[in-house]
């Protein structure tokens, strides 16, 4: 995963064949805030939706589990956030 001040980014990699499966951003402007609860708000609810939304798509891909790399980020804030919304999706770590 990758996070910069405004946006998130997360990928799944196949380590063994060196290949991306599959990726997704805020930026793409496919990821809104609708859905990740009333307790969140701004970039933390995007996020989350984001993670949510990868998660869904390496399930439908036959994904299951993973290995989280937060990319030396504290988890804490959008990590934490992007990490449960995949958890969410159906992805385990």
């Amino acid at each position: 995963m990758f996070r910069s001040l405004k946006n998130i980014e997360g990928q799944l990699v196949d380590d063994d064949r060196g290949t991306t499966l599959l990726g997704l951003s805020t930026r793409a402007g496919q990821i809104s805030r609708e859905g990740a609860g009333e307790d969140m708000s701004g970039k933390i609810a995007e996020a989350y939706v984001a993670g949510r939304s990868l998660g869904e798509k390496a399930v439908e891909q036959g994904v299951e589990s993973v290995v989280f790399d937060r990319g030396g980020y504290p988890y804490h804030g959008r990590v934490k956030a992007f990490a449960e919304g995949a958890r969410a999706g159906g992805l385990r770590f």
